[in-house]
C-alpha cells in the first residue's frame, strides 16, 4: 500500500498495534506446537508399545524429524518476538525494521554479557550463580534471560528508531549511511546502552511479573478462570494479546524446573515438558491456562450458541444464515478461531457477550479442577486430538466430551431463551432488510466483493491506514461518516467496531488477509496517476 500520511498513534492503538504483531511468532508456535506434539507422542515408548506398527526406524526418524523441527520455534521465541514487534508496527521498509530487531536483540545481550563480565559475574560455570542471576546461554551468549518481555522492549525501541530514522538525510560525506541504513546502525548502538542498564533494572520487571503471577495462582481455582474470562473480554478491543503473552511466556504463568533447566509461562513450560525425554505427564499448573480450559466453549458452547442462533432465525431465512454459521462453526471447532460467531451476538447482545466470557472462563476451572491436561495454544479438536487423545489417558482427554456436551445444552438454552424473550436481532431475526450485495468478482481470490467494501469504507481516498489481524480489517479513515456499516454488512462483514472518530475495526473472518491484500491492490490503482480506471479484483 502506498505511503499515507503519518499519524500519531494513541495509547489505545499502540497497544493495539503491538498486541497484532505477537500474530506472527504465535501463528509459528502454533504450527511447530502440533508438529512438536505429534512426533513426541508418536515416538513415545506407550504409543509404541500400543501400536507396535509405529516401531517401524523409518516412521520413527520421521518423528524423530517432526520433534526436532518443531522444537525451533520455542528455542528462540524472544529473537522472534523481537524481529516480528517492529515488523508488524513499521509502516514502511519493514524488512529494514525487521533485520533491525534482530541486531537490536543480538547487541542488547553482548551488552549484558559485558557488563556482567566487567563486574566480574562472568565468565562462569557455577549452577548457583547462574541461577541467582538468571543467566542462561541466548543465541550462543551468556546474559540475563529476560525471556519475551525483554525481546518486546526490544522490539518497541527498534520500531521506535526505525520510525524516527528510516527517512534521514544526512551530510554528503555520511551519506552512504543515510536513510534505512541508519536504523540498524542506530540500533546497535541505543541497544547497546540499553544493555548496560538491563542487569540494573531487570530485577524489578522480574519482581513485578513474578508479583502478578502469584496474584493469579493465588487465586486458586478462580486463577484459571480469571485469565480465560479475561482474555474474552479483551478479545472484542484486540488487546487480549498481551494477556495472553504474559501468562504464556512470561513468570505470570508460573515457573517449574523442566530437564535441569528453569523454564517460565505456561506455553513455554507445556512445550519444554513435550520435547523432555525424560518428563513424563504434563504440569497442571501450566495446562490450566492453555487449550483445555477454551474446549469446552470451543468444542461445545459457541457451537451450541450458534444452533440456537439458526432455530430462532426466522424460518424463511434459515438456508440465508446456514452457511454463515457453519463456516463459524468450522472455524471455531477446526481452526479456534471464534470470532465469526462471537461477532454474531456481541454487538446485538452484549449481556449475551458477558455470559459467554464468564462460561469461558468457567471452563477454564472446570478442567483444572477435573486434573485435565491438554496443552498447546488453540483449544480446537486438533489440540484435542493431538495433545490429548495421542498422549494417552494420563490426560483425561475422555472428560472432555462430557464438558463439552453440557456447555453446548448450556449455551443452547440459554441463547434460545434470551433470543426469543428478549427479540434479540441475531442473524435471520433482522426486520429491516440490508441493501443488497453485488455479486462476487470472478477474479476475487477471497471470496467477497473487494470493491464493495472499498466503497463502504468511503473509497481508496478515506484510508489512511489499513492492516489486518486474524480475522480483523483494523482501519484508520479520515471522515468515519463515509463508512456504511450497512453495507459492509450486507457484503459478508460479521461486525464493524468503531473505537473512535478516526479509527475502526471490520470483522471479516479467517479470509481477512486475502480481503486485505485485495484492498491494498485497489487503493494502489486508485492512487496511480496511470489509472484511468479502477481495477477490478
Amino acid at each position: 500500500m502506498p505511503a499515507h500520511k503519518k499519524q500519531r498513534f494513541t495509547l489505545w492503538e499502540f497497544f493495539q498495534s503491538l498486541g497484532k504483531t505477537f500474530m506472527l511468532p504465535v501463528a509459528l508456535l502454533s504450527f511447530c506446537g502440533i508438529m512438536l506434539g505429534i512426533g513426541s507422542s508418536l515416538s513415545s515408548r506407550d504409543v509404541i508399545t500400543l501400536l507396535p506398527v509405529l516401531g517401524n526406524p523409518v516412521l520413527q526418524l520421521i518423528f524423530v524429524w517432526m520433534s526436532k523441527v518443531g522444537s525451533f520455534a520455542f528455542s528462540f521465541l524472544p529473537v522472534m518476538f523481537a524481529i516480528a514487534i517492529p515488523l508488524g508496527m513499521a509502516r514502511e521498509n519493514k524488512g529494514v525494521a525487521a533485520f533491525s530487531g534482530f541486531v537490536g536483540f543480538t547487541v542488547l545481550n553482548l551488552a549484558v554479557n559485558f557488563y556482567l563480565t566487567a563486574n566480574g559475574t562472568l565468565p562462569t560455570t557455577d549452577p548457583a550463580v547462574l541461577k541467582a542471576n538468571n543467566i542462561q546461554m541466548i543465541l550462543g551468549i551468556q546474559s540475563i534471560d529476560t525471556g519475551i518481555l525483554g525481546a518486546v522492549i526490544v522490539g518497541i525501541i527498534v520500531y521506535r528508531l526505525h520510525e524516527r530514522f528510516n527517512t534521514i538525510r544526512l551530510p554528503d560525506a555520511l551519506a552512504f549511511f543515510g536513510g534505512t541504513r541508519f536504523v540498524p546502525i542506530v540500533t546497535t548502538v541505543v541497544l547497546g546502552l540499553v544493555g548496560l542498564l538491563i542487569p540494573l533494572i531487570w530485577p524489578f520487571f522480574a519482581a513485578g511479573i513474578t508479583g502478578l503471577g502469584r496474584l493469579i495462582q493465588g487465586a486458586g481455582v478462580f486463577g484459571p478462570m480469571i485469565f480465560g474470562s479475561g482474555e474474552r473480554f479483551l478479545l472484542p478491543f484486540g488487546l487480549q494479546h498481551i494477556l495472553v503473552a504474559l501468562i504464556r511466556f512470561t513468570e505470570a504463568g508460573g515457573t517449574l524446573d523442566v530437564c535441569g533447566r528453569e523454564v517460565s509461562g505456561a506455553l513455554t513450560i507445556f512445550q519444554a515438558q513435550l520435547s523432555c525425554p525424560t518428563t513424563h505427564g504434563f504440569s497442571e499448573s501450566a495446562t490450566q491456562f492453555l487449550s483445555q480450559g477454551k474446549m469446552p466453549a470451543f468444542l461445545g458452547g459457541l457451537p451450541g450458541a450458534a444452533l440456537a442462533m439458526y432455530h430462532c432465525a426466522k424460518p424463511e431465512n434459515r438456508h440465508k444464515i446456514k452457511g454463515l454459521l457453519i463456516s463459524g462453526v468450522v472455524a471455531c471447532v477446526v481452526g479456534g478461531t471464534t470470532e465469526p460467531i462471537e461477532f454474531l451476538f456481541l454487538f446485538v447482545a452484549p449481556a449475551l457477550y458477558v455470559i459467554h466470557a464468564f462460561l469461558t472462563g468457567l471452563g477454564f476451572t472446570v478442567m483444572s479442577v477435573l486434573g485435565v491436561t491438554i496443552g498447546n495454544t488453540d483449544g480446537n479438536i486438533i489440540d484435542f486430538v493431538v495433545f490429548g487423545i495421542l498422549h494417552g489417558t494420563a490426560t483425561k482427554w475422555y472428560l472432555v466430551p462430557v464438558v463439552a456436551a453440557i456447555w453446548f445444552a448450556g449455551y443452547y438454552a440459554i441463547f434460545r431463551f434470551s433470543i426469543t424473550r428478549f427479540n434479540i436481532k441475531t442473524p435471520g431475526r433482522e426486520s429491516d432488510s440490508l441493501p443488497a450485495a453485488a455479486a462476487v468478482p470472478s477474479s476475487s481470490k477471497s471470496g467477497y466483493n473487494v470493491p464493495a467494501i472499498l466503497s463502504a469504507l468511503g473509497g481508496a481516498g478515506n484510508i489512511v491506514s489499513l492492516d489486518n489481524c486474524i480475522t480483523r480489517l483494523r482501519l484508520s479513515v479520515a471522515d468515519m461518516t463515509l463508512v456504511d456499516d450497512a453495507t459492509l454488512k450486507a457484503n459478508r462483514a460479521i461486525g464493524v467496531v468503531h473505537l473512535n472518530e478516526h479509527n475502526l475495526q471490520v470483522v471479516i473472518g479467517p479470509q481477512v488477509q486475502s480481503v486485505k491484500d485485495e484492498l491494498d491492490v485497489l487503493i494502489r490503482a486508485a492512487a496511480s496517476p496511470a489509472a484511468a480506471e479502477p481495477l477490478i479484483v
